[in-house]
């Protein structure tokens, strides 16, 4: 059965760094598109940050580019989430989602899978 898992998520002060990881199971990420997502209460979720399962391109929301950095390791099954330089305003639950479609895309029905999340919370 296939499954996505986050992890990695918590509570850190403005400034600090987190890193999530996105473990799949019962399917091998190499060819998929995965995307972050992000959904803080009273928002639209929104992509954060993604890598595409062709050429390995990357993406970033201009509100973390420069501060956050997607990365994949196939031999883990696992794509991670580097997030550097953290602001209350990053405050949201993560989500990771797998599509076999060959670019990034910022659409959510685009994409075949989706974990859970994981909570991540700025603040002094």
């Amino acid at each position: 059965q296939w499954q996505l898992v986050e992890s990695g998520g918590g509570l850190v002060q403005p400034g600090g760094s987190l890193r999530l990881s996105c473990v799949a199971s019962g399917f091998t990420l190499d060819s998929y598109t995965i995307h972050w997502f992000r959904q803080a209460p009273g928002k639209e979720r929104e992509g954060v940050s993604c890598v595409s399962g062709t050429d390995g391109q990357t993406r970033y929301a201009n509100s973390v580019n420069g501060r956050f950095t997607v990365s994949r390791d196939n031999a883990k099954n696992t794509v991670y989430l580097q997030m550097n330089t953290l602001r209350p305003e990053d405050t949201a639950v993560y989500y990771c989602a797998a599509g076999q479609i060959p670019f990034c895309s910022g659409v959510r029905s685009d994409y075949d899978y989706w974990g859970q999340g994981t909570q991540v919370t700025v603040s002094s």
